[in-house]
Order: C-alpha cells, then structure tokens, then sequence
C-alpha cells in the first residue's frame, strides 16, 4: 500500500449556505455515550474517481483521457496537489484543504467486493455490506452490537427525508422525519425545468428571465457552471446534522446521501456541481460540528466507479474501482492510499476500468473498530462471511 503525504500546513476554507433539502436524505441513529462520531456519506450514482484524484503522475493517464486530463497542479485550472503523483479535482477545495491540515485522507484504486455494474444491485451490496441482497444495513447492524439501554440511551436511529436508507436499517429501532423544504427548490431541479421549457415560445423566455432576476446566470441554469455558494440543499442537511452530532446528548453515528453522479454524458460541467456540492457539504457538516468535529470521522463512498476512458457522449460508464474519502479531526490524514494498479496499456480491469486493489470492506471495518470500538464478532456480525478483508488499520488516531 503506497502512501503521499504532504506536511501539515493549517490550511482551512470556510463556507456555509442554506438550501431547500432538494434530493439529499439524512439518517442518524443515536449511540453509546461517548464523544466518538462517525458520519457515512453515500454518493449515489458512481462518482468517477479518476477525475475527482486525477493520478496525473502516472504516464498512461493523459493518454488515456487525452483533452479530458486536467492540467496538473500549479497550471490555470489545475489539479491541487496531493503530494507528487495524484491531484483533487479544482472544485474540491475545501476538501483540499482539509488534506494539507491532515484531516482528510484520500483512499484510490478501492472497491467492493461485488462485480456488478447495476446501479440498483451495487447500491444494496454497499448499504447491507454483503455480496447478497440482505433486508438490513451493516451500519445498523454496527449499532446493534453497542450498549445502549442500559447506559441510559434508548438506541434509535432517526431519519431526515422521505425513507431510511438500507444502510441503516435492520434491528435497531429507526424512526423518519421529513422536513417542510423551503420555496426555493435546488438550482439543479430548476436547471432541469429551464430545459424543459425551452421549446415553449412564450413560458420557455419567461421562464427563464423569471430566474435570471433571482440571481442565477444563463451558466448555472444551463448546467455549465457550478451554482453560486450556498444553495446546496445538501450543506443544509449536512450543517444541521452536524449540529445534531455536537448536542452532548445528541446522535453519534449518522448517514447521508448525495445523487447526481452518473455522468453518462458531458460529464465535466455536471461533475463540477456535484462536487462542489460535496466540497460545500462536507465543510457545512464541519462547521456544524464545532469543536465536536475533532472527534469525528467520515467516511465518503459511492456504489463503483466509472470507465477509465471517456465515451463519445463526453461522459464516462459504469465501471469498477473508484475512490473513496475520510475526514474528520480524528482521522490521520494528509495521505493517499493506494496500492496503485496503473492505468497504461494491459493494466485496466478487463481493459475498460480501473482495477480494484483495496476491499472497501477493510475501510469501513477499520472504522468501525478503532474509531467505534468494535470487537471482532461485532464487525462480523456487520459484514457477513467477511472474515478475509481484515479491517485496515492506521485510518484515525487511536
């Protein structure tokens, strides 16, 4: 396993907005006592991990994504460095800095151990933590193994939106809560509406001047360029979780989820919205926490990644290993890890994707029992007929 550190630099951006909830969910499940959290994104619809951490230091890269690989670092638009060989996409600078403060880690190359390049079944096998349909989520089954009742703490789970994501549900008791979304739908819902009416001679124009007055630009609406700071209605759930997270009595473990990432086709301009949604999230989630943020870990997921080429729709398919993120004060960040495959002629997973040489399994475990304290039998009990993808150690300062 390869690793790239950068020193620690104390670089932190700052950004917070508020947004309808638009089609972000959140669930939280309420824990033992103790000021460990551990927040689960999942990021639906398969984020392409070769252009979110761009490996611009390997020399099949540009090659293989020829006028699509982002300049490197130090260049206009270019990656921001991760030490040497991999660079963050441009739109993730929170996230970024965040890395050189040595509070994010960057985990490339990984996967789950189904082959599956089905949304619907890839999704369940990350949620239930299994390479088979299970009625239940490994996160739930995590909480069903801590104390709880009898240190005082009913174990509920609680959900924010329309249902409870598999990943937590299961045998501890989960509830739902949906909240009243503001009049402002999400810029992408009204970006989707603006092209819709188009073709009508008379709504189409007014429709879209009707915004233009609001203050969103012919880019945004068009899809071409990132929406302003601050209409993310995932910063807006990820802020309240996090501030949930802080209450001292409040929730320990929570999840979220943020769509918008098969990018079939023209995927830069789209993909630069969805991460910045992220980025905008994630640093939402951290303000939110305050000073409970130093006990915190998040673990960033998505179902697979992408193929390694791009397509002729400019866009990019299912494919198989991807990247995930941790952050949190209590991660050991300021790395990359991965045991890095190549991307050069006869490296390629079945010769479209990149090859998975990390069982995001070990990840989650790892987690689970450094950061959570779990016992063996308790992350078997998460991650059924797991017992070859030992959990990863060194992930959060113990």
């Amino acid at each position: 396993m390869t690793q790239h550190s950068l020193p620690r630099r104390g670089f932190l951006l700052g950004l917070a907005g508020a947004m309808a909830l638009g089609g972000t969910r959140l669930a939280l499940a309420e824990g033992p006592p103790g000021e460990k959290r551990l927040v689960v994104v999942m990021l639906r619809g398969a984020l392409d991990g070769l252009a979110a951490v761009a490996p611009y230091g390997d020399p099949g890269f540009a090659t293989l994504r020829g006028g699509h690989a982002p300049p490197e670092p130090g260049q206009e638009g270019g990656t921001l460095d991760l030490g040497g060989f991999f660079g963050l996409h441009p739109a993730l600078p929170r996230l970024h800095g965040l890395y050189c403060s040595d509070q994010a880690l960057v985990v490339h190359a990984v996967a789950g151990p189904w082959r599956s390049r089905s949304h619907f079944d890839a999704q369940d096998f990350l949620e239930s933590g299994s390479t088979q349909r299970l009625p239940d989520g490994w996160l739930n089954r995590a909480l069903a193994t801590m104390p709880g009742e009898a240190a005082g703490y009913a174990r509920r789970g609680l959900a924010l939106g329309i249902e409870v994501p598999l990943l937590l549900r299961g045998p501890v008791r989960v509830g739902s809560f949906a909240s009243q979304a503001r009049a402002r739908p999400d810029t992408q819902v009204l970006a989707a509406l603006v092209r819709l009416h188009r073709a009508d001679r008379e709504l189409g124009p007014a429709f879209t001047e009707g915004l233009r007055s609001r203050g969103f630009s012919s880019g945004v609406l068009a899809g071409l360029e990132p929406p302003p700071p601050g209409t993310s209605g995932f910063a807006t759930l990820a802020r309240s979780a996090g501030r949930l997270l802080a209450d001292p009595r409040g929730p320990r473990v929570a999840a979220m989820e943020l769509g918008g990432w098969d990018t079939h086709a023209t995927q830069g301009p789209k993909l630069i919205g969805a991460l910045n949604q992220l980025d905008e999230g994630l640093e939402a989630l951290r303000a939110g926490l305050g000073a409970a943020w130093a006990q915190t870990a998040v673990l960033v997921m998505t179902e697979f990644g992408r193929t390694a080429r791009i397509n002729g729709t400019q866009g990019t398919d299912h494919g198989t290993a991807g990247v995930a993120f941790l952050l949190g004060g209590a991660v050991r960040g300021g790395r990359v890890l991965a045991d890095w495959p190549g991307v050069g002629p006869g490296k390629l997973f079945e010769n479209r994707d990149l090859a998975p040489t990390l069982d995001l399994r070990r990840v989650a475990k790892g987690l689970l029992r450094d950061h959570l304290g779990l016992g063996e039998a308790a992350l078997l009990r998460a991650f059924p007929n797991s017992r070859e993808a030992e959990a990863l150690a060194g992930l959060v300062a113990i």
